[in-house]
């Protein structure tokens, strides 16, 4: 008999809008993940408090923790806390590295985790990925996806702007990672996911035409949800390979070599997008994502990011290690030093020329001279 369809296990709740942290209990009820709200809530120190002060009246059986950083040995400390408790969930509240630590906590001890996002810095939100610092520096890890997923605007508006702006950069990578799969699988043979490469790409487009900036909830609420499908996609695939190609080992690069200067995940993974896709020789692409990445005020360049050209050109050469036996346009174009050098000054100059002046329509400044 043939297979006519595949069971996919996709969260059972995706609710994004304003006041949704205060409809986590009903919706823990409701969907039979805790009907008695004996839950382990995740927090971060800085907003924690604050979140559990106006929300715990309504979860009198939750126990609260606080995470303490995007590490490895955080997820450890959270899962040794909550282990001799007997829970029915495990709730992470928070940006990245509340959910991030909180993912992984939970797949150690076997419970199903609930993801309510204070931010939009990344596809993070829904994915089967931690991505934690470890001794060797960064890595990500495969964990069960989130049962539920709440996104609350009311929280989203507080976050600083330059981290929600961050997810616009790590969404629009997404159409620079498929290509990568898509040449993969042309020039290696590697298996591809058509329902991933769709939700994918979906997602990005969706934001790459929203009109709208960080101030107008329709556009929060697209990117909100781009994000939780990009996150989908990385669960249909069994891979990170529908968000991650040659943006990501750039991205990872800059990690590795230079932590005490990275910035926001979707400032580094956009910028790589765009050179890969300078790289490609594919300019309409170039300018579209260079075009909404200036529009809602993430570098452009590699000097915006804080790099010389020099520095990025040794993050470009080192790229391709980050992800051994990763196909993408870095490996495929087999650069050499030299040549690295000449596409990126290539790149920064066009890049720059594109934006036509240094202010966002936002007005972020993003001229590396002041």
């Amino acid at each position: 008999m043939p297979v006519l369809a595949r069971m996919i296990p996709a969260p059972l709740v995706v609710d994004v809008r304003r006041g949704a942290l205060g409809e986590l209990a009903k919706i823990l009820a409701d969907q039979r993940i805790s009907p008695s709200g004996r839950v382990a809530i995740a927090v971060g120190a800085t907003h924690g408090p604050v979140i559990r002060e106006t929300f715990q009246d309504g979860l009198a059986g939750a126990d609260w923790f606080t995470v303490g950083g995007c590490t490895i040995n955080a997820a450890i400390k959270l899962m040794e806390k909550i282990r001799p408790q007997q829970y029915d969930a495990i709730v992470g509240i928070g940006g990245g590295t509340v959910l991030d630590v909180t993912k992984y906590a939970a797949a150690r001890i076997g419970l199903p985790m609930v993801a309510v996002a204070t931010n939009l810095a990344h596809d993070g939100i829904a994915s089967p990925i931690s991505t934690l610092d470890n001794d060797a520096g960064r890595g990500s890890y495969s964990v069960p996806a989130p049962i539920a997923v709440l996104v609350d605007l009311d929280l989203i508006g507080q976050a600083p702007a330059g981290s929600v702006r961050s997810g616009i950069g790590d969404i629009v990578s997404n159409l620079s990672a498929t290509a990568d799969w898509e040449a993969a699988h042309s020039l290696r043979g590697e298996t591809i996911d058509g329902l991933a490469m769709s939700l994918s790409r979906t997602a990005a487009q969706a934001v790459m035409n929203h009109p709208g900036t960080l101030a107008d909830d329709g556009f929060l609420t697209t990117l909100a949800e781009s994000l939780v499908l990009s996150g989908v996609a990385m669960l249909v695939a069994g891979t990170s390979r529908p968000s991650s190609g040659a943006c990501h080992e750039i991205s990872h690069a800059i990690d590795l070599l230079y932590p005490e200067r990275r910035g926001f995940h979707g400032e580094q993974v956009g910028l790589g997008a765009a050179f890969a896709w300078f790289l490609r020789g594919d300019l309409d692409r170039f300018h579209a994502t260079v075009d909404c990445l200036y529009r809602h005020g993430l570098p452009v360049t590699p000097l915006q990011l804080g790099f010389s050209l020099d520095e990025f050109a040794d993050i470009v050469g080192f790229a391709p290690q980050t992800r051994p036996g990763r196909f993408t346009v870095l490996e495929e174009a087999a650069l050499t030093p030299e040549r690295i050098t000449a596409k990126v000054a290539d790149f920064n100059d066009h890049a720059y020329a594109r934006t036509q002046s240094p202010v966002t329509p936002e007005g972020r400044n993003l001229d590396s001279s002041v």
